[in-house]
């Protein structure tokens, strides 16, 4: 079996919070790091950036097509783990609550785990964030989006991480000291960072789930500039909210005379019950009255 290095990683990083925290007053969900247990912030900032960041990969690797998915498997089960490990120091830290908000979900956990951390969130003035692409505004940059319970918010991802580099084109993550990203991954935006577009959930009408994405149907205009200068104004937004994979399917025909020759065909499926659970949870907190439009979708190899 491959050994699971991210979630290793992780092992040994909470081994200096097998210490149960000091006794703590009573206090307000918060995201100030002077208001929260040391070894929890670490867990919920400079955990999580290891966990994404830090280099892993063996040159052999890219050889074995299934290795996407069991990385992210492991990247996922380890930012889950910390993130738990934080909540359970701490129950006070909201970046621990940001980020299993947005983890239950891409995970699949039980619905009622992840309702209860967007409304521990959302109600203490946090938001759930996610990285994404914007297919529609530049497929080379990455951006995040904050839902909260007024509000889409669309930072570029440079806003909050400042400098970082690249790989084929395309942004890596940063690391560490870049505590304003990994603050924001978690639910804490600084205030002073500013969004390429705010939207009300008002001028939201329809929410429609893709196989790959999600598309934001809006009533108004917004104008979106990516890291790379790309500029688009768009009515629907569309989006690949980072966290999940799809699946890959082989498909063969016989020839009905030839017995030896087969047509085999290998076909991409995104995953459509990741872009159903975020669509589902986010409009129980940001839609109850029911006003936006969610179609009926299906699985395909399409968008």
């Amino acid at each position: 079996m491959r050994p699971q290095r991210k979630f290793v990683w992780a092992v040994l990083a909470l081994l200096c919070t097998f210490m149960p925290a000091p006794a703590r007053a009573q206090a307000q969900v918060s995201c100030d790091e002077r208001a929260i247990d040391p070894a929890s912030y670490a867990l919920t900032t400079r955990a999580q950036a290891r966990i994404v960041s830090d280099p892993w990969r063996d040159w052999w690797d890219g050889f074995d097509v299934g290795n996407a998915f069991d990385d992210l498997a492991d990247l996922n089960a380890s930012s889950t783990w910390a993130a738990e490990r934080a909540r359970a120091l701490d129950p006070h830290n909201l970046l621990a609550h940001g980020l299993l908000a947005r983890q239950y979900v891409v995970t699949g956990e039980d619905a009622r785990e992840a309702d209860a951390e967007w409304a521990t969130v959302l109600d203490n003035g946090g938001a759930v964030v996610w990285t994404a692409t914007l297919y529609d505004v530049d497929a080379k940059s990455y951006f995040l989006l904050a839902f909260d319970r007024s509000h889409l918010r669309i930072y570029r991802y440079g806003e909050l991480a400042g400098a970082f580099d690249t790989q084929l084109g395309m942004p890596k993550f940063v690391d560490e000291g870049h505590e304003r990203f990994w603050r924001a991954w978690a639910g804490c935006i600084d205030p002073a960072a500013r969004p390429e577009a705010t939207i009300p959930w008002r001028d939201v009408n329809e929410i429609k789930a893709g196989n790959w994405v999600l598309y934001f149907k809006l009533n108004t205009r917004v104008t979106v500039v990516s890291d790379r200068g790309k500029k688009k104004t768009l009515n629907e937004i569309k989006v690949n909210l980072h966290g999940a994979t799809g699946t890959v399917e082989v498909h063969t025909t016989e020839d009905p005379i030839d017995p030896w020759k087969a047509d085999v065909r290998t076909m991409g499926i995104g995953p459509l019950d990741y872009q159903q659970r975020i669509r589902a949870t986010l409009v129980k907190f940001v839609d109850p009255a029911g006003r936006i439009k969610l179609p009926p979708a299906s699985r395909s190899a399409g968008w």
